[in-house]
């Protein structure tokens, strides 16, 4: 379910009791935990079912990390996981919930985890990976929309490949969008992750696969980002411009819910995370109008849909993107993020082995064409 209307701490405590939970563990933001009192408030509303706070997250959801939480969730006797913070923080969370689940303690073993093709051709958890039962509740505070996917993106340090984790029961049970929790959440940040969630929408309607049911959800969550982004730079304290951002946050994962595929934007996207370690929002503000050139030819009545909703009917789906994403402030360029040419083969070849990029609408032969597309970008 998902909540909002409701102060986040008060929001936190009633969930608990609704999931019959006496044994919360917080995953948490570690700013928001030294330098606010947001995370004291929630520990105060949940009382003694608070049963521990743990806010050693890094970016991008390393191994480490998520087996660390692991065994402190585990220690804490955990029967419920409570997230407040931003994408790494509620992957993280999905990620232990598996770990507990498997009795999972070392980086190796967590290579169980990765999905497997069925015989429908379709990517999930192999049939010896056990379903989690500790369930996880999500208060997030920046809006890329992790928490309303059944995908957990992990770091395999050892590789330095951001690896998709999937099962049915890692979506979040409860989320919480409070827009009153994130204006601690730095504007970067909130704006860069925003971008991120255009990017759900853009490359949603945009997909070869794209159909009705996922467009409708993304193309009214493209017009609320469009609308409220601008509104939270312009006014960092405008409650409801940050409520219009969450719910469009939420409306730009219908499509991938209902199994239409990202494209070259999200698969480039993770290597620029997992090798360069440009924030995720980041990489989208970047490579999303370039992968849109690219693509034009494939998809150009799909990208006049984008252009519509963004209020600029007629215009280059591409340019209204760079100029929406200029105006916010963002890098636009892989020069912004210090990425040269020099490293685009490693990048075009890495990009190759990520779920998306073979799915993008204009095909992806191999890394040349991904080049091209980074040419576009440099």
């Amino acid at each position: 379910d998902v909540v909002f209307g409701t102060p986040a701490a008060e929001a936190v405590a009633d969930a608990a009791r609704r999931h019959g939970a006496t044994r919360a563990f917080l995953m948490v933001s570690s700013s928001l935990n030294r330098n606010t009192d947001e995370i004291a408030r929630v520990r105060a509303a949940l009382g003694n079912r608070c049963a521990g706070v743990w806010d050693g997250m890094p970016p991008h959801t390393p191994r480490s990390a998520v087996l660390k939480a692991a065994a402190a969730a585990r220690e804490a006797n955990a029967d419920l996981i409570v997230t407040v913070g931003g994408g790494s923080i509620t992957d993280g969370a999905k990620a232990v919930q598996l770990c507990l689940a498997n009795d999972i303690r070392d980086a190796e073993a967590m290579d169980m985890l990765r999905p497997v093709k069925r015989d429908d051709g379709s990517m999930g958890p192999s049939d010896a990976v056990k379903a989690p039962t500790i369930r996880q509740v999500s208060v997030p505070t920046a809006i890329s929309g992790g928490e309303f996917s059944a995908l957990a993106g992990v770091t395999d340090e050892r590789t330095r490949n951001k690896e998709l984790f999937r099962h049915p029961r890692i979506m979040p049970a409860t989320v919480i969008l409070d827009p009153a929790i994130t204006v601690h959440t730095p504007e970067w940040l909130w704006l860069s992750t925003g971008v991120r969630a255009v990017d759900h929408c853009v490359e949603g309607v945009c997909s070869g696969e794209a159909h009705a049911y996922g467009d409708a959800q993304a193309l009214q969550g493209l017009a609320l980002l469009a609308n409220g982004l601008p509104r939270v730079k312009a006014n960092p304290g405008d409650l409801g411009a940050r409520l219009d951002c969450q719910l469009g946050t939420w409306l730009s994962m219908g499509p991938l819910a209902a199994g239409v595929p990202m494209g070259a934007s999200h698969g480039i996207g993770y290597v620029l995370g997992a090798v360069f370690d440009v924030p995720h929002g980041h990489t989208s503000c970047i490579m999303l109008p370039a992968v849109m050139r690219w693509n034009r030819l494939w998809n150009d009545s799909r990208q006049a849909l984008v252009s519509i909703a963004m209020g600029k009917p007629g215009a280059d789906a591409a340019d209204v993107l760079a100029q929406f994403i200029a105006d916010l402030g963002m890098p636009r360029r892989l020069a912004d993020v210090k990425i040269g040419r020099e490293h685009f083969k490693r990048i075009a070849e890495q990009a190759m082995n990520t779920p998306w990029v073979p799915r993008n609408p204009r095909p992806i032969s191999g890394p040349a064409d991904v080049e091209q597309i980074l040419e576009l970008a440099a």
